[in-house]
C-alpha cells in the first residue's frame, strides 16, 4: 500500500512539474533582442499581448516612437542601424495598423501565454498556451502579409517578450509604400494631421464629405451624360446598349471614384476604412450584377419586339414564346449566381470578419434563420417563377384565362407575372399565387381550337336557316384580314345544346387557326351573326331571340 502510495505522489509530481515546461515550450527562441535600441523604456510592457500593443499605441500617441521601436523585432538589421531605423519602422507600422486594422482587444489576451480559456469544443486553440497572435491579413503584391504579435524568448534571459516578428517588420516599408499617407496627404499642413474627435484627423473629417459631394456630382454628371447620349442614339441596338448600362456605369463610375480617391489622396483610417471597404466591393460587385442583368434584359426585350410590327402573341412565333420563356429562367438563375458570387466576393474581399471582429461562421445558423424566414416569400416566388419557366405551362406570349380574365403574358418576372388583359390593361399576380391556381393555356392547344357563341333564342327560331347564315357569315369574315385567322371551315358547326322555360340555347362553333386571335375571330363573328338573325326577325316576323333572358355569349 505504501508503494502505491509512493508511486502516485512521484507521478503527480511528475505531472505538476511539466506544466509550467508545456507554457514556458510556447515561445519562439531568438538570439539577443534589439541590442542596437539600448535599455526597454520603463513605459513600454511587453509581458502580454495586450499590455505590449497598448504600449505600442500609447508610445505613438505620444509620438515617441524610439520607445515604439522596442516591439518590434529588428533582428534582421545590424545592430548599428536598429537605433536610427527602428523608429522609423515603427512610425511606418503604425500608420498601417491605424489605417488598416481594427483591433479585435478580446483576442489580445491579458495573460504571458495568451491561453484562450473560453470556446471549449468550437475554438481549436482553446485551452492551449499560445506563441503568436494574427492581427490582420493584408493584400501585397502575390500574397498577403500578416501582421502579428510572436512570444519571443531572448537568448540568456528568463522572461518571454510579445513583440512584432521579423516576419511582419520585413515588410513594413512595402506595406507603408501601400497603405500609409499618400502624398497628398504629407502635403497637409502639421494641424489638418492632428487627431481630433472620434480618434479621426481633422483633414478626415474635411475629406469624407468632400468625398461624398464629389461622388454625387459624378453620378449626376454620368447620368446626364448618358440621358443625353440615350436621346440622340440611332437604332435599336445602340439604344439597349445604353440603356442596360446606364445604372451600372454610374454606380461603377461612383465606386471607382471613391476607390481612387481613398488609395491615392485620401487613405482614411481604420475607423472609416471599415466602412468603406465593404462599401467599394459592393458597389463594383453591383454594377457588375446590373450590368448582367440589365444586358440579358436588353436582350429579351429585343426578342419580345424585335421590330414594331412584330407581336409574340402571334402563332409564328411560338419559337420566339419558348425562347423568350427559358431566356426569362436563365435571367433568374444569372440573378441568383451573380448575387451569391458576389456577396462572396464582398465578404472576402472587404473581410468583415477581421475588420469587424465577428465570427461569421459562429453565427451563421441565426443568420440564416433570420434571411431564410424573412425572405421566405421572395424565395418562393423565385422558385415558383423558374418552375413555370422549365415545365412552360405559361410561356411569355401565350394567352391564358386567369379567374376568369382573357390575358396574354407580357412578362414572368422573378416576383411576379404580368398580365395583358383585354383591354391593354395589366393583371399583376405573385408567380406563387399564378403557379397555385388552375388556369386555361389557350396557346397550348393543337394545332388549333374551336370557339363557341352561345346564344339564347325562340324556340320557334328556324335552325336550319340560321345555320346557312351562320355559314354564310364564316366565309364572309374569312374574306376580311382577321379572316386568316380562321381554321378548317368544314369544323364549323351549330347544335342545340340545352332548353329551359326562356328557350333553347345554340352553340356555333368557331374553328380558329390562333389561340391567340381566337378572341378577336369570335367577337368578329358574333357581331355578324347577331346582325342577320335581327334581319331575318324583321324579314320572317318570326321570333328569333329568347324575350324572357338576354343573349349571353362565352
Amino acid at each position: 500500500m505504501i508503494r502505491i502510495r509512493k508511486s502516485l505522489a512521484l507521478l503527480l509530481i511528475v505531472a505538476t512539474a511539466g506544466l509550467p515546461a508545456l507554457a514556458q515550450d510556447a515561445v519562439f527562441e531568438t538570439p539577443a533582442l534589439n541590442t542596437g535600441l539600448g535599455p526597454v523604456p520603463d513605459r513600454i510592457d511587453r509581458d502580454t499581448p495586450r499590455a505590449a500593443m497598448a504600449s505600442f499605441l500609447r508610445a505613438a500617441d505620444d509620438e515617441d516612437w524610439s520607445a515604439a521601436a522596442h516591439l518590434l523585432d529588428l533582428g534582421e538589421l545590424p545592430p548599428s542601424r536598429q537605433a536610427a531605423e527602428g523608429p522609423r519602422l515603427a512610425h511606418h507600422l503604425y500608420d498601417v495598423i491605424d489605417r488598416k486594422a481594427v483591433l479585435d482587444w478580446s483576442a489580445l489576451l491579458n495573460r504571458p501565454d495568451a491561453l484562450q480559456i473560453q470556446g471549449g469544443d468550437t475554438e481549436a486553440t482553446a485551452g492551449d498556451p499560445r506563441r503568436s497572435l494574427l492581427l490582420r491579413d493584408l493584400p501585397l503584391d502575390v500574397a498577403p502579409v500578416e501582421i502579428r504579435l510572436n512570444r519571443l524568448q531572448p537568448e540568456g534571459t528568463d522572461q518571454p517578450v510579445w513583440v512584432f516578428p521579423v516576419e511582419t517588420v520585413r515588410h513594413v516599408p512595402a506595406l507603408h509604400e501601400m497603405y500609409g499617407p499618400s502624398q497628398f496627404e504629407l502635403a497637409l499642413p502639421e494641424a489638418m494631421r492632428t487627431k481630433t474627435v472620434g480618434g479621426l484627423m481633422r483633414w478626415e473629417w474635411i475629406g469624407l464629405p468632400v468625398l461624398i459631394v464629389a461622388a454625387v456630382l459624378l453620378g449626376w454628371t454620368v447620368h446626364r451624360t448618358l440621358r443625353l447620349a440615350r436621346r440622340h442614339a440611332q437604332g435599336r441596338i445602340a439604344t439597349g446598349i445604353l440603356a442596360a448600362s446606364s445604372k451600372p456605369l454610374i454606380i461603377a463610375s461612383v465606386t471607382g471614384l471613391i476607390w481612387w480617391v481613398t488609395s491615392n489622396v485620401f487613405v482614411f483610417s481604420g475607423r472609416i476604412d471599415v466602412f468603406l471597404a465593404p462599401a467599394i466591393a459592393t458597389g463594383f460587385v453591383t454594377a457588375a450584377l446590373l450590368f448582367i442583368v440589365s444586358s440579358i434584359e436588353a436582350l429579351l426585350n429585343g426578342l419580345v419586339a424585335p421590330g414594331e410590327d412584330v407581336d409574340l402573341t402571334l402563332a409564328k412565333q411560338a419559337e420566339s414564346r419558348v425562347l423568350a420563356t427559358r431566356l426569362n429562367a436563365a435571367r433568374r438563375v444569372l440573378v441568383v449566381v451573380v448575387f451569391l458570387i458576389g456577396a462572396g466576393v464582398v465578404l472576402s474581399s472587404a473581410d468583415l470578419a477581421s475588420n469587424l471582429g465577428l465570427s461569421l461562421l459562429a453565427s451563421a445558423g441565426a443568420v440564416t434563420i433570420v434571411l431564410g424566414f424573412a425572405a421566405r416569400n421572395v424565395l418562393g416566388n423565385i422558385m415558383a417563377s423558374l418552375q413555370i419557366a422549365l415545365n412552360q405551362s405559361a410561356r411569355v406570349g401565350d394567352r391564358v384565362v386567369y379567374k376568369g380574365e382573357l390575358c396574354h403574358v407580357e412578362r414572368i418576372n422573378m416576383t411576379f407575372v404580368q398580365l395583358r388583359n383585354w383591354d391593354s390593361t395589366r393583371l399583376i399576380v405573385p408567380v406563387e399565387e399564378f403557379a397555385s391556381e388552375t388556369f386555361s393555356n389557350w396557346t397550348l392547344q393543337d394545332p388549333a381550337m374551336l370557339r363557341v357563341l352561345k346564344l339564347k333564342l325562340d324556340p320557334h327560331a328556324d335552325i336550319d336557316a340560321l345555320r346557312r347564315v351562320f355559314d354564310e357569315v364564316l366565309d364572309h369574315v374569312a374574306t376580311l384580314e382577321i379572316g386568316q385567322n380562321l381554321g378548317d371551315l368544314d369544323g364549323s358547326s351549330v347544335n342545340v345544346a340545352e332548353q329551359d322555360i326562356f328557350g333553347i340555347e345554340v352553340w356555333f362553333s368557331i374553328p380558329c387557326a390562333d389561340p391567340n386571335s381566337s378572341w378577336e375571330v369570335a367577337c368578329a363573328v358574333r357581331e355578324k351573326l347577331v346582325a342577320r338573325a335581327a334581319q331575318m326577325e324583321r324579314d320572317s316576323g318570326t321570333p328569333i331571340f329568347a324575350s324572357a333572358a338576354a343573349a349571353g355569349a362565352a
